[in-house]
């Protein structure tokens, strides 16, 4: 029998250091130590705040430009960001991460006077900020959270618009455009406010349309598209002024409530615009503590108010006497001008105010004011506003321009909303109110109280229009002053009064008194200060 051979024992390994490093089995970025891999997070972390690299920054201070960041430290409160996405890039091309940090836009949460926010600023330093897949889950992300958990959204837009060639083709459509149904849906479930910034193309339009409040910092360029497609398509040159700046869009489109001169005066305007409202719909506006003065000039009131009926003031003066000293924070003030809407405070309380303006076509009401009243009406019913009307208008503007315009339709459109308006809404009638304007303007059952002036005239049109009509006088007619006299005469307030169309008739001075009275009365307390939101879903108008 062979002799049994012993196998050998494996000689033992020298006992490794713990102080020894673990040995790489080359596969890269998983054999990373942890301080290795700290590093690395650092490295990324600076590239993704570098933004889109020195040269490109110092261009925008050069140019008396925030970048976005920036911007961020001047529109929240101090150490409140939480940044949301810093580490994406363009997911389309792989060569293109490096060149996208946070994919040009920065998104992310913070608070402004302690409340919080949800925000999207543009980095246009990286590919104009143009929209991306990646960028856009970004924004996609942070408005739902912020529709989700009852928090305001801003949009602080500079953007080239779709990012090409990401969008090109069908492939491009496909992944890019379509696959968010909410992104452009205004539910006003919370508040929306944005800056137009610089070039404003593409997304930067469309959200900036979709919100409740804009501001656009002057020599910013506001449109579809940008100048250089827009000259190519029509042939013809077009400068940045015709095509989208502030002029046109405070003045004619009324798309922007305020202009302002610097980025700094814009973070500033989108917080005070802020302050006036609650951080969604469910709830009601902060309350603020009521100013040294609030209400001295009361007893003088009427002296603003002309003698002679056909006179015309500016009812800014009014409104700045009656309500909370240095509140009053004025809507669309260069459009719709016979109009004026405001937010403001009463007695600490946030209101949104309606008045006619009678320095501007005598107060009546032309398409432009019409639509600047229905959004305004929109959004203090959406966001549990009590709104104050101030009356003093002939009526609506008619004429061939006002039926081309499509007038009937706005003025219906006004009276709907007017209707659904389900917070308290108060008026007062200071001098004139004629015709569907009555109604429009809170007349009837269109108020929760109406209160009148002593200078009150309510009658179905102008006593001088009427007596040309009924008595078939001119105001060049000799016997013209006794016919007038006849039809005017029944349009003083007091056959309103009588027929209890009107709850009471009281001195200007006692405007402020009253209306804080009867807001503490008509305040929504069953619901706790809560409307019915009807016009939740109203298309964005202006």
């Amino acid at each position: 029998m062979a002799k049994e051979t012993k196998k050998k024992k494996p000689a033992k390994k020298a006992a490794k250091s713990e102080a020894e490093p673990a040995k790489r089995s080359g596969l890269g970025y998983a054999d990373k130590t942890w301080d290795e891999r700290l590093d690395d997070l650092e490295k990324r972390r600076q590239k993704a705040l570098g933004m889109g690299g020195k040269a490109k920054l110092d261009k925008r201070h050069n140019q008396g430009q925030l970048n976005a960041r920036e911007r961020i430290d001047k529109l929240i409160d101090p150490g409140t960001f939480l940044e949301s996405g810093l580490f994406g890039t363009s997911g389309v091309y792989p060569e293109d991460a490096e060149k996208t940090p946070t994919d040009g836009k920065i998104t992310g949460y913070g608070k402004i006077n302690g409340r919080d926010v949800a925000f999207v600023v543009n980095d246009f330093t990286v590919k104009g900020a143009s929209t991306s897949a990646t960028n856009s889950k970004k924004l996609g992300w942070v408005k739902t959270t912020a529709q989700q958990k009852g928090i305001p959204m801003l949009f602080v837009g500079e953007s080239t618009g779709a990012r090409l060639p990401d969008a090109m083709g069908s492939r491009g459509m496909g992944q890019l455009l379509g696959n968010d149904k909410t992104q452009f849906m205004r539910d006003r479930t919370v508040p929306w406010a944005a800056a137009a910034l610089g070039f404003s193309f593409g997304s930067s339009a469309w959200l900036t349309c979709c919100s409740d409040f804009a501001v656009m910092r002057k020599g910013s360029c506001m449109a579809v598209s940008s100048p250089k497609l827009v000259s190519k398509a029509i042939g013809r040159e077009v400068d940045l002024e015709e095509l989208g700046g502030w002029k046109l869009h405070t003045d004619t489109t009324g798309l922007i409530d305020h202009a302002v001169d610097s980025d700094e005066e814009a973070m500033e305007t989108l917080r005070k615009y802020l302050s006036y409202m609650p951080s969604n719909n469910r709830e009601t506006p902060p309350r603020a503590d009521v100013p040294e003065g609030s209400g001295a000039e009361m007893e003088d009131l009427h002296t603003l108010i002309p003698e002679r009926r056909t006179q015309v003031y500016n009812v800014k003066k009014v409104l700045e006497r009656i309500f909370d000293k240095d509140s009053l924070f004025e809507m669309k003030p260069r459009f719709g001008k016979p109009a004026v809407t405001a937010l403001a405070r009463l007695d600490g309380h946030v209101v949104g105010i309606i008045a006619n303006n009678p320095i501007h076509k005598a107060g009546s009401m032309d398409v432009e004011a019409i639509d600047k009243m229905i959004a305004f009406q929109v959004l203090c019913d959406s966001f549990n506003i009590p709104i104050i009307k101030f009356v003093d208008t002939p009526g609506f503007f008619i004429g061939l321009e006002a039926e081309r315009q499509g007038a009937p339709g706005h003025i219906m459109n006004f009276m709907n909303s007017t209707c659904l308006v389900s917070v308290p809404t108060l008026t007062v009638i200071m001098r004139k109110s004629y015709g569907r304007a009555y109604v429009a303007m809170g007349g009837g059952k269109h108020s929760d109280d109406i209160v009148c002036w002593p200078t009150a005239e309510i009658s179905f049109m102008d006593p001088i229009a009427a007596t040309k009509i009924v008595h078939n006088k001119e105001p060049d007619d000799e016997d013209f002053g006794e016919a007038f006299t006849d039809i005017a005469q029944e349009s003083d307030v007091w056959g309103l009064a009588q027929v209890y169309s009107t709850q009471d008739v009281i001195p200007p001075s006692q405007t402020r008194d009253y209306l804080i009275r009867m807001l503490e009365i008509h305040r929504l307390r069953l619901s706790n200060g809560v409307g019915k939101h009807l016009m939740q879903y109203w298309p964005t108008t202006i």
